[in-house]
């Protein structure tokens, strides 16, 4: 006697209820198929369609947001950083003796606090966002209300720019500015409300957060031991790999976990595996190997300038701004590596000009 395949889908009541290996097979049967179904379900809610394939599924939607950019004005950009000014003079203008008395009580550090958020971060924040149409007006406004407190006081006295440290709490405040700036529109240019004028530009330009990169080099090459002909007991390389390590850190540190969240990373900017923190790192090298005098440093870097300008125009632009990479390290990071060909130019130029006392 042949015994019939469990394994055919066959009709129950063909079989005769009363032979036991006919039910029997009709129960295995049964059996079978609803394991098959149920495996069949549980397989297809656990298929990798029903899973995010990254941890960051919007990211070629985030990265096209930054991307084609074309930028603002000269002139609107200046507008934008003479807003920041503009708030940092009324700010001291408006109430200056809590700035003397800043470090003296904990009463007196929290009153600054406030007034700086209350005349510096909040009036920006909104500058840069949702009154960006109306930057122009907000600048004479600001410049109007300026005069009109300069006028009350009658006495046009800003503590941090009197006495023999004028030039260091000058130096301190735009280092503040440029950090805070730098942060507010790093964290803003991914949502709408931020302008889309202010964000990067992708080849040609000119861009609020284009001057970021430039103004970090110009601010420590300006406080700079070379700038202040500070000589140092330590050796060149002793000195460059004191000055890099926390920037290499930050940069590999970076590069981990952009690559582990799969986070977007405009390409054009630096490259694929570069980013800020390698530039100023591979600046600060740079600027350690070839030590110059703070009075020859300024005709050094217009001389780097001009000339890595020349090269641009001769076809290294060409190459730049074209999308096609290899697979070696310099092709796949040719914007932030040929960066450092020109950085090092302008943080001579500001060394340079610090000596000079501009």
């Amino acid at each position: 006697m042949v015994k019939p395949n469990p394994f055919i889908i066959v009709e129950s009541t063909r079989f005769s209820a009363f032979d036991p290996f006919k039910v029997k097979n009709v129960v295995w049967l049964k059996a079978l198929i609803f394991c098959n179904k149920f495996t069949t379900a549980f397989s297809n809610s656990l298929s990798m369609d029903s899973f995010p394939k990254s941890l960051n599924p919007n990211k070629h939607l985030r990265e096209q947001f930054v991307s084609n950019l074309p930028g603002s004005s000269m002139l609107e950009v200046s507008a934008l950083l003479n807003n920041v000014a503009l708030l940092m003079l009324l700010r001291h203008t408006f109430c200056s003796q809590t700035v003397n008395d800043a470090c003296r009580s904990l009463k007196s550090y929290l009153a600054s606090v406030a007034l700086d958020y209350v005349f510096l971060v909040l009036p920006t924040l909104l500058i840069f966002t949702v009154l960006a149409e109306w930057v122009y007006i907000c600048m004479i406004g600001l410049l109007l209300l300026l005069v009109f407190f300069t006028a009350v006081k009658r006495t046009y006295s800003l503590p941090y720019m009197e006495g023999p440290n004028a030039s260091r709490a000058s130096i301190s405040s735009y280092r503040v500015v440029t950090m805070f700036i730098t942060c507010l529109c790093i964290l803003a240019v991914d949502f709408r409300i931020y302008p889309r004028d202010y964000a990067k530009t992708e080849t040609y330009g000119t861009s609020l957060m284009d001057l970021g990169v430039g103004s970090f080099v110009l601010m420590n090459a300006v406080t700079s031991r070379q700038a202040r002909n500070i000589k140092s007991s330590m050796s060149w390389w002793k000195a460059a790999f004191k000055s890099t390590t926390p920037l290499l850190l930050l940069g590999f540190a970076r590069l981990a976990s952009t690559l582990s969240l799969d986070y977007q990373v405009h390409v054009g900017e630096y490259g694929v595996n570069w980013n800020f923190f390698f530039t100023l790192a591979g600046v600060s090298i740079l600027t350690s190997i070839l030590n110059v005098p703070a009075e020859y440093s300024g005709i050094l870097g217009s001389v780097i300038l001009v000339g890595y300008q020349s090269w641009l125009t001769n076809g290294l632009n060409v190459y730049l701004l074209s999308n096609e990479r290899g697979t070696d390290v310099i092709s796949r990071n040719k914007e932030g590596i040929f960066s450092l060909f020109v950085q090092p130019g302008l943080c001579y130029l500001g060394g340079g000009s610090k000596s000079t006392g501009i």
